[in-house]
């Protein structure tokens, strides 16, 4: 594959458009966030990365707490939404409709519309240039009882999880594996 040398840019691709809740159930925020991810899986741990000058970073480092919720087909719209307009401006929540839930043991409130809410605490703040990175712990993680099948297994297939990429969002689609399946044996046909 031949390939062109660029300049050093934020490229990776695809990534989660979140929808990240903050503040209170009487004043509740929300903003899109797509710089997020897993730190650790013990303690399980997360980040989000902000600039500054949003309207919710101030809110999420004096209440140091924040909820990623996991986004879906029919959150398409709010998530573009949510990432281009200010929340000091309007009630983003009121203007696509969503809704605040409560998330105990937090304070801010989790979207009620999404499958999988993840509830954060803020142990470290790193400025690192254009966006400071929000270190939290998870300390719980809030699951639509229809993302989960019978044997309680969940199925975040059944979710239509959002993608981000360069610019453009799209519906995560076919299943191509699952982990460990390159290397998994295969099973015998019972001997006769």
């Amino acid at each position: 594959m031949k390939k062109q040398h660029w300049k050093p840019g934020a490229l990776l691709a695809p990534v989660p458009p979140t929808l990240v809740t903050c503040g209170t159930m009487e004043a509740p925020g929300i903003l899109t966030v797509a710089w997020t991810g897993i730190l650790s899986s013990g303690p399980p741990k997360t980040y989000i990365s902000l600039r500054p000058q949003r309207h919710s970073y101030g809110i999420i480092r004096a209440q140091g707490e924040f909820i990623v919720n996991l986004t879906t087909v029919p959150l398409v719209r709010a998530a573009d939404f949510c990432g281009v307009r200010s929340g000091r401006d309007l009630d983003k929540f009121a203007a696509m409709g969503l809704t605040p839930a409560p998330a105990p043991p937090l304070c801010c409130p989790q979207l009620d519309e999404s499958p999988v809410s993840i509830l954060c605490r803020v142990t470290d703040i790193v400025p690192l240039g254009t966006h400071d990175m929000f270190l939290a712990d998870i300390v719980g993680v809030e699951v639509a009882e229809e993302a989960v099948d019978p044997a309680g297994k969940l199925r975040l297939d059944r979710c239509q999880l959002l993608a981000y990429c360069h610019g453009e969002y799209f519906a995560l689609g076919k299943r191509l594996g699952s982990f460990g399946y390159s290397v998994r044996k295969k099973k015998r046909p019972p001997k006769r």
